[in-house]
């Protein structure tokens, strides 16, 4: 099985499908583009309808209903040439397998038993957070395995562990921002992959 290519144009549109409403360095982080290419591909996406961009300080760019209309047709496309529906749906049962055990690991994260209590994890339990970390790293080893069979099917998968492995290493050496409430941190790159996933298999959430 051959995946077919997929465009920076593509990578640009799907990144505001599965992030958001973003501005350009968050772009250009989730694409692995440089900025001015990202900003590029975004203009071109403009003028042809697909994004727009909203001035200010809490500006930037999102997809019109077009453009979400353009990016589910066309990683359809892409899912159909490169014959990976079979690959991807298969990736995604053992994603969500996983799943509900990243979801108890962010919520040990945020909140800590204190004296028989739950209360918010404060961060001043270094052997706490050492443990959750601990979880975090054991299930980033298992979820590797359906990261590479994702990025074997469609390459433009293949950031999404470039990008979960930087969380990882960010957190484990005390950027623990990087856990959960980070742009760029762990839970949030696992959210938009299964957005990606759901997306790509034209599954409703």
């Amino acid at each position: 099985m051959t995946a077919s290519p997929t465009g920076d144009d593509l990578l640009v549109l799907h990144a505001l499908r599965c992030a958001g409403f973003t501005d350009l360095a968050r772009v250009a982080a989730v694409t692995g583009l440089g900025e001015s290419d990202a900003e590029s591909e975004l203009i071109t996406l403009a003028t042809a309808g697909h994004v727009t961009y909203t001035a200010g300080v809490f500006g930037g760019w999102g997809l019109t209903e077009a453009g979400r209309a353009a990016d589910a047709r066309r990683i359809t496309e892409e899912l159909e040439a490169a014959g990976a529906r079979t690959a991807v749906a298969g990736a995604y049962e053992r994603f969500l397998v996983l799943n509900p055990e990243l979801l108890d690991i962010c919520g040990a994260w945020q909140l800590r038993p204190v004296g028989g209590a739950t209360t918010v994890n404060d961060h001043t339990d270094p052997a706490y957070d050492a443990r959750v970390l601990g979880r975090l790293a054991d299930l980033d080893r298992r979820a590797q395995a359906v990261c590479a069979d994702l990025s074997a099917a469609l390459p433009r998968f293949g950031r999404y562990r470039i990008r979960l492995a930087d969380a990882l290493a960010r957190a484990a050496s005390g950027d623990l921002d990087y856990v959960t409430d980070d742009m760029a941190s762990y839970h949030t790159v696992w959210f938009q992959l299964h957005e990606d996933l759901l997306a790509t298999l034209g599954i409703p959430r």
